[in-house]
């Protein structure tokens, strides 16, 4: 099954559009965990038991873990996730952007070592980026195209004056998306949520793609506004929330608290669904 596949399945079968983002800060860990980097398997697999009937996804962000010397426990917790929601596909969130060899060494750490079903990448440095990572056949990425951060317009809002239309840059990435560089039909686009009206400007030039969604939840994104831009073309939806749900409480009761956060937020994401 492909990534695009499972994405699918897990959403219908879920009835969801939200993915839960793994950034564990063991500063903000409950109590008996707090400032333990040795616990962050064990942190994130209760978040993961807890909302796993609730999501469409899971997405570790590699950072949160290499930053600890914690690679060995998020490939614990993958293969954790793999065991108790083999149905749910996992994005490593990564943002490689490099090429040749070392592009296929990043590839294989995300596909082979992790075995995850797929990975953010930064495009620019262009095909030759993304080339490694197609070659993995039912293995998914998402390009970064247009992020919420304010340093976004420095590059991505800027116009390319040699291209019919002067499209801005972020247009451009989502049109090579959609079109010559989807080779192995599984690419997606990471957009912000603080900006719905340029979601609906990527539906223009990716109306079937996965777009992956940060944004909504602590960065304050609009629900509503974002579901109805997002769904313009009938491409997959996955809409990110990280630290609203893991930290919805630090005391014993966090899973708990993660699964009441998370099935919120999955009501939101279904009523705006309903009003776009």
């Amino acid at each position: 099954m492909t990534f695009i596949d499972m994405l699918r399945n897990a959403s219908a079968q879920n009835q969801s559009m939200l993915c839960v983002g793994l950034d564990p800060e063991p500063g903000r860990f409950p109590a008996a965990m707090r400032g333990d980097a040795a616990k962050i398997y064990d942190f994130c697999a209760a978040i993961v038991d807890a909302t796993a009937d609730l999501v469409n996804s899971f997405k570790p962000q590699i950072a949160y873990f290499a930053a600890h010397r914690a690679e060995d426990q998020l490939e614990k917790l993958i293969a954790h996730m793999r065991a108790v929601a083999p149905q749910v596909p996992v994005i490593l969130d990564a943002k490689r952007g490099d090429i040749g060899s070392t592009a296929e060494q990043y590839a294989k750490e995300a596909f082979e070592r992790y075995g995850a079903d797929a990975v953010t990448l930064s495009p620019f440095m262009g095909f030759d980026s993304i080339t490694p990572y197609l070659k993995y056949e039912g293995k998914g990425a998402f390009l970064l195209c247009r992020t919420s951060n304010p340093g976004g317009d420095d590059l991505q809002a800027q116009r390319l004056a040699d291209l019919p239309g002067q499209p801005h840059l972020f247009e451009h990435v989502a049109r090579l998306a959609q079109g010559p560089w989807n080779t192995n039909g599984q690419l997606g686009l990471v957009v912000g949520a603080t900006r719905p009206q340029e979601i609906e400007r990527v539906r223009e030039f990716a109306p079937s793609l996965p777009l992956l969604i940060p944004g909504v939840g602590a960065q304050g994104g609009d629900a509503v506004a974002t579901v109805k831009a997002a769904r313009i073309g009938g491409g997959p939806i996955v809409i990110n929330s990280s630290r609203a749900i893991l930290y919805a409480s630090q005391g014993d009761d966090f899973a708990q608290a993660a699964r009441a956060a998370a099935q919120a937020t999955r009501a939101t994401l279904q009523q705006a669904a309903a009003q776009a």
